[in-house]
């Protein structure tokens, strides 16, 4: 039961594809350096508020363990298993994204509606529905062909409630990523130009028509074209993410030395964690840190690249796109290069919904690259001396193929 929780323990993995075994580390390598960068960036929050410096970090653990056992399961598990229960999971977060819209249900951070309190745990629908958004999102384009008119309507519908369910939270960012992945998910299938020009049109005109109602959202991008005109209130936050990074230089000022997370830098834990990291961690470790999104998202292109079966070949690309797109996000967030959004950093920053989400992601991404390079063509002109008896499944289909060949049965 422990080899669901901890990496090194299952020994079976060895066996596994080199691009699975590559994007498993991958994954615990960068869940490890953002456990570390958490502790440093909330030690000081979590003291204050709380009255314990390992408030958040022992919370994000827990969530990790949770996440990391979800990974495995689905790693080990036939992707077909994850496409037969995603519509449901779907629906059904579906349904509580809609339950936070009713007054009293919700429980407002920030001024945004976008948890369920389920006791002392906060649980955020909108981030938890993102991977099976991804698979079902697959699934529909996927098979588009094959589906008739009043499926595709019906998908095409759910999935436009859901991208509405969670704008009006409100939360335009989730809204763009999970629009844009959707998008880019469709364009991977090929399907009609038209169809997907349509579709950029009236996403771009629902974003204007959003920033255009919503105040807090104009201010946030005059903030980002210029956070200087106001440093004490719009552009406090970037200016003091800026000065951040700036602050870290070459080599950084080490772990736990970051000045710009005591109480300078707003919500550094959370979506301007990568703030505090570049601080700490200088130019060199956020090179690194990039270098590391590089390598993994290298290593799914391969993936993406070597998957026959069409479904497949979208989950691994959507997943990609949740976790090495969405961090680049967050980071152009940080560094000013984009607007100021609510993503959050996978496997960085606080909130058990957005860890628990990465690391199924990055589980199917894992599952799909096992499914697309394990597959082994096996003679049967013999017997089963032509198998690799070194897989616990072809030593099973060699006792079979003997038992075949001793009752004298001809395939």
């Amino acid at each position: 039961m422990l080899r669901y929780f901890i990496p090194g323990l299952d020994a079976n993995t060895q066996e596994w594809a080199l691009e699975a075994r590559l994007l498993r580390w991958l994954t615990f390598l960068w869940l490890f350096i953002g456990l570390a960068a958490l502790f440093s960036a909330s030690f000081a929050v979590a003291d204050a508020e709380q009255g314990d410096g390992l408030y958040y970090f022992k919370r994000q653990l827990f969530w990790a363990l949770i996440g990391t056992a979800g990974l495995n399961v689905i790693a080990r598990s036939p992707l077909r298993d994850a496409l037969k229960v995603a519509p449901w999971a779907l629906l059904g977060l579906l349904g509580m994204i809609l339950v936070t819209l009713v007054p009293g249900l919700g429980t407002t951070v920030n001024g945004a509606t976008r948890w369920l309190s389920l006791g002392p745990v906060l649980i955020q629908p909108s981030e938890l529905i993102k991977p099976f958004l991804v698979l079902q999102g697959a699934v529909v384009f996927g098979r588009w062909q094959r589906l008739s008119w009043p499926v595709r309507l019906g998908w095409l519908g759910i999935f436009g409630l859901v991208l509405a369910a969670i704008l009006l939270q409100p939360n335009l960012s989730t809204t763009a990523l999970c629009g844009m992945t959707l998008w880019l998910i469709a364009l991977a299938a090929n399907l009609p130009l038209t169809y997907l020009g349509g579709t950029a049109i009236l996403g771009s005109l629902t974003a204007v028509l959003s920033i255009s109602i919503h105040e807090y959202q104009r201010r946030r991008i005059m903030s980002f074209l210029d956070p200087w005109a106001d440093p004490k209130e719009d552009g406090y936050q970037l200016i003091q993410s800026l000065l951040a990074i700036g602050s870290g230089g070459a080599w950084g000022t080490g772990l736990g030395l970051s000045q710009q997370k005591l109480f300078y830098l707003p919500i550094q834990y959370t979506d301007f964690i990568f703030s505090v990291y570049a601080e700490e961690f200088g130019f060199i470790g956020s090179l690194l840190l990039l270098i590391l999104l590089v390598a993994y998202a290298s290593i799914a292109l391969r993936v993406v690249l070597g998957c026959r079966h069409p479904v497949n070949r979208l989950v691994a690309m959507g997943a990609t796109i949740l976790l090495v797109g969405q961090s680049l996000l967050n980071i152009g967030v940080a560094t000013g290069t984009l607007p100021t959004t609510g993503l959050p950093l996978p496997l960085f920053s606080y909130g058990g919904s957005s860890i628990i989400a990465s690391l199924v992601a990055a589980g199917l991404l894992i599952r799909v690259a096992r499914e697309s390079r394990e597959g082994e063509v096996v003679s049967f002109k013999g017997n089963a001396r032509n198998l690799n008896l070194k897989s616990p499944r072809n030593r099973e289909l060699a006792a079979h193929l003997h038992k075949i060949d001793r009752t004298d049965t001809h395939l």
